[in-house]
């Protein structure tokens, strides 16, 4: 049995519980929030060493962070460190994006080394398999893709990104209105290319009963991929990205009647004023699903800097309702992410996520800030870098700045401005 199909008997689960613990919430509301389909626990039965997390409506906003091989760069033990990197950031989840080098092996090992959630892009391993097995990306046989993703289910994948909105309908949506930047989801331009080639319906569409039942038997949550975002600000909130949302909440329905978790993924590059209507509108079409978003990026014109501009959309999305943020680094646009590009990024989405639980109310996010204000006026450094959201940045720069921690103040002296105000007002004493 899936989560759902638990929560829909009544019965609490150990993975319930976990998560109920960690939000700090009944386990009740957990429980609710599955069966309705407003929280999903992306939990593989075959992921043994996952400590499990919750995505929804009320929970703690969550943080993904990207990792995987390529052709330039197929080294495994390197996204193994970056895997730690990401995780000891905070991420709440990692998806391999494996491309290159041994795809396989690279999973398997990712999966076996994660306590967080693994997600992946099916068809990127199924892209990269089919040029070698039948000379291109189109020729693959619609049975391959189902192949792929019930060997990564076996292998204990938690979740997957399908782009199975793509339809002949969404296409033309697309061609009618044009883009400046087309299509700029790869998994998207693999689909959509395949149907065009081959003038069919996207296999993971007209078969979506037989995806079902893959995710179904290993309980895996199933991501409905956004493969007409936005590549850019002026494609923002078209007629083609709206089509796709309109099919994938008719397929949020079904996932739900067959038993299956399932949420929904976002756009991509998004102005900021257009932010909130567009959580507002996937939540509405999509009956309340998670939302999984990529940034969103507010401006096109700061590469190097994208970690900043997804955490400004990010923030703004969170804040409107959006449930899971997937984190962009400083290389977005420009390269493949380092190790450090990874934990910064992951940090900035933290910061986003966390900024945007405490507008939501989310059970306590107000009263870190709180404690954090009050280790500010005892002066208690020690406390206020282990409360910080990066511990090691704040440490460093704390030492490095060679600030004293002595609570006589070396502006005012002996007659401390803040500490008279302070004692005016009958709290505790502080100094400037």
């Amino acid at each position: 049995m899936t989560q759902l199909e638990y929560a829909l008997s009544g019965i609490v689960t150990k993975e319930m519980k976990i998560v109920a613990e960690y939000e700090g919430v009944d386990e009740e509301f957990i429980l609710e929030g599955v069966k309705k389909g407003e929280i999903v626990i992306p939990s593989n039965i075959n992921h043994k060493n996952l400590i499990p997390k919750g995505i929804g409506r009320g929970l703690m906003t969550k943080v993904n962070a990207n990792i995987g091989t390529s052709d330039a760069y197929p080294e495994i033990d390197k996204e193994i460190e970056k895997l730690n990197v990401a995780v000891k950031a905070g991420a709440d989840a990692v998806m391999d994006l494996s491309t290159g080098g041994d795809i396989k092996q690279s999973r398997r090992k990712i999966l076996e080394n994660s306590s967080v959630p693994v997600g992946t892009v099916p068809m990127y391993q199924a892209a990269v398999e089919s040029i070698s097995k039948y000379g291109s990306i189109v020729a693959m046989p619609e049975e391959f893709i189902f192949e792929v993703i019930e060997e990564q289910a076996k292998d204990g994948v938690d979740f997957i990104t399908v782009h199975c909105g793509l339809t002949s309908e969404s296409l033309k949506k697309l061609k009618d209105n044009g883009r400046v930047m087309d299509i700029v989801s790869r998994g998207g331009s693999f689909t959509i290319a395949w149907m065009l080639h081959n003038d069919k319906e996207n296999p993971l569409y007209k078969h979506f009963d037989r995806l079902l039942d893959i995710a179904k038997r290993y309980d895996i949550t199933l991501s409905l991929g956004d493969g007409l975002r936005p590549g850019c600000l002026e494609d923002a909130t078209d007629a083609a990205q709206i089509q796709e949302l309109i099919i994938l909440g008719e397929l949020v329905k079904k996932s739900r009647e067959a038993g299956v978790q399932v949420m929904v993924e976002g756009p991509g590059h998004v102005p900021i004023d257009q932010i909130e209507a567009n959580v507002k509108l996937q939540k509405q079409l999509c009956h309340n699903a998670p939302f999984y978003v990529l940034g969103p990026i507010v401006t096109d014109i700061a590469p190097g800097y994208d970690h900043i501009t997804s955490a400004i959309g990010g923030a703004i999305a969170a804040a409107s309702g959006a449930d899971f943020l997937c984190y962009v680094t400083p290389a977005e646009h420009l390269g493949l992410p380092d190790k450090e590009d990874v934990r910064e990024g992951v940090i900035a989405a933290k910061i986003a996520a966390h900024a945007a639980d405490i507008a939501k109310g989310v059970k306590g996010a107000k009263e870190k800030d709180l404690t954090m204000a009050k280790a500010r006026k005892a002066l208690n450094w020690d406390e206020q870098i282990k409360l910080s959201i990066d511990p090691d940045k704040a440490f460093k720069y704390r030492v490095n700045k060679n600030i004293s921690t002595a609570k006589t103040c070396s502006m005012c002296g002996k007659f401390c401005a803040m500490k008279i105000v302070s004692e005016y007002l009958g709290t505790s004493a502080m100094t400037c």
